[in-house]
Order: structure tokens, then C-alpha cells, then sequence
């Protein structure tokens, strides 16, 4: 009977270069087949040169001449908040806190184009926020915010073009001063807001005067109209009284008058308290022949 050892050697001698062969074939497969993720993409070289980009998925090359040398990720990133110092177009010294989001889009120019590609983008936007700022008054810087992160975003856009990555977005965080241009615009703050307030005073009074104005011309056209109304009235009466004169003699006239002398004595009969009024006989004559005319009225 042979020992065991004996026939596992006689097997593995037999079937050695078949092992071998499945081995290679293995290996061979397993370098050839390249499963790239969704948020990456592999740069593949041959002999220390370019050859081509893989996208997500399966991918096939020739084992044992190419090999992914770069595993590059597309996910968007940020660079860490950076600040750096600005002079505006009116000689103040501003300190400008930025924020970059970027992603890349052609690995292969990444790669080979350049060598830190925060630190680049980094360095990129420091440069252009000083020459953008340098253009603006301090005033514009604080209030075309919007319009200044946009020009940032393009001019950054023109230049990170060759190194294969895309800009999707630039932020200005916030603007700092020294202490100095703080006090200063703090003064000039105040001495805004008390002018403003001085002229918002200036014109309460003077509009105070046109409504006083206008309020005196309302009431003198007011009174003018009743007056005119007054006028018109007793031209009315006066002609009234003419045609009944006209008509019916001097008996109308004597009753008119019996009428006027008889409402005046009423008006001076009244009054507060107790009081005594003298009258003329001539005038108790004509309250008799007034009150004679009135009864003799139909």
C-alpha cells in the first residue's frame, strides 16, 4: 500500500503546470477587470505614461502593462475658510474671510498639471480678491457683495480651466476692519443718522406749516362761500321785499319794519338773570302798531 504523502505528491506532479496555469489565468483576470465606484475615476498609465481615464463601472485593461496610478474622487469639495488682506479703491485696509467649492472634472489634467491643487486654488483666489477689491470703494465692497463673489467666481473659472476642475461655487464670509476705520465709520454713522433726523424735523415742520397753511385757505374759502351765501340770501330777501312793496304798497314796508322792531325788542329782552329795560314811548308805540298789523295779517 503507498503512503499518502507519496500519492499527493504523484497528483501534484501530474497536475503541477495545470495549477500554475489557473493561478496565471487568476491573477491575470484579476488585474484585467477594474471596478471603478461612482464618485471616483482611475487614471491608468502604461510603462510611466498616460493611458487612459476609467469612469464608474467595469472596466478592462492590459494586465501586466497598465496600472491605475491616481484614484481620483469627483465629490465636490471645500477648501478650508482662508483670509487674506485687501485695500479698496479709497485706501482702507480690509480683511476678507473666503470660501471655495470645487470638483473635478478631467483627472488627467489634475494630475499632471499641477501638483497641490488646494494650496493653487488657495493662492488663485487671494490674488484675484485683492485686484477685485483694489477696484471698489470700501462702501460697494459691503453692499455689491453678491456682484463681487460673482466677478471672484469667474475670474477663478478662466484660470483653474487648464488644471481640469470646476469652480461650482465662491463665498465671502465676512469682511473685517481694523479698529481704527470701525470708530470712524461708527462716527460717520451717527453724524448720518443725526442728519437724517434733523431733516426728517426740518421737513415735519415745514409740512406742519403747509397743512396749517392749507387748513386757514380751506376756512377762508369756507367763509367766503358763506358769505356768499349770505349776500346771496339777502339780495333774495331785499328783492322779495321790493316786489312785495311794489305790489302792496307801503302797508308791506310798515309790516317789514313792524316785524324787524319786534324781533329787537325780543333780543333785548333776553338774557341771563333779572335786568330792567328802559324803552322810549316812541318805541312802545311801534310794538302797538306792530302787533296791530300782525293781527290784521290774514
Amino acid at each position: 500500500m503507498q503512503d499518502p504523502i507519496e500519492i499527493l505528491t504523484q497528483l501534484l506532479g501530474q497536475n503541477l503546470a495545470l495549477l500554475i496555469l489557473a493561478l496565471v489565468i487568476f491573477l491575470t483576470i484579476g488585474r484585467a477587470v477594474r471596478i471603478v465606484p461612482q464618485s471616483e475615476k482611475f487614471v491608468v498609465e502604461r510603462f510611466g505614461r498616460l493611458r487612459s481615464v476609467l469612469g464608474p463601472g467595469i472596466n478592462f485593461i492590459v494586465p501586466f502593462l497598465d496600472r491605475v496610478a491616481h484614484k481620483i474622487s469627483i465629490l465636490e469639495r471645500q477648501l478650508p475658510t482662508h483670509s487674506q488682506d485687501a485695500i479698496t479703491a479709497d485706501n482702507v485696509l480690509v480683511e476678507v474671510e473666503t470660501s471655495v467649492f470645487y470638483r473635478i472634472i478631467e483627472p488627467e489634467k489634475t494630475v499632471y498639471r499641477i501638483r497641490d491643487i488646494d494650496a493653487a486654488i488657495a493662492t488663485t483666489v487671494a490674488g484675484i480678491v485683492r485686484s477685485e477689491i483694489g477696484t471698489m470703494e470700501l462702501d460697494q465692497v459691503q453692499s455689491n457683495r453678491a456682484h463681487l463673489i460673482g466677478r471672484i467666481r469667474d475670474s477663478l473659472a478662466n484660470v483653474v480651466d487648464d488644471w481640469g476642475i470646476e469652480v461650482t461655487r465662491t463665498e465671502i464670509l465676512d469682511v473685517n476692519l481694523d479698529e481704527a476705520t470701525r470708530a470712524a465709520m461708527l462716527q460717520q454713522l451717527n453724524a448720518e443718522r443725526a442728519r437724517r433726523a434733523q431733516v426728517t424735523e426740518a421737513e415735519g415742520a415745514r409740512r406742519a406749516v403747509e397743512l396749517a397753511a392749507d387748513g386757514e385757505l380751506y376756512a377762508a374759502e369756507q367763509l367766503a362761500k358763506a358769505k356768499r351765501v349770505l349776500a346771496d340770501a339777502d339780495a333774495y330777501a331785499t328783492s322779495t321785499i321790493a316786489a312785495a312793496i311794489a305790489a302792496n304798497g307801503m302797508e308791506a314796508a310798515q309790516y317789514q319794519v313792524a316785524v324787524k322792531q319786534i324781533e329787537a325788542l325780543t333780543q333785548v329782552g333776553q338774557g341771563e338773570g333779572k335786568q330792567t329795560v328802559l324803552m322810549p314811548v316812541a318805541a312802545l308805540d311801534a310794538f302797538s302798531d306792530a302787533f296791530k298789523m300782525l293781527k290784521g295779517r290774514p
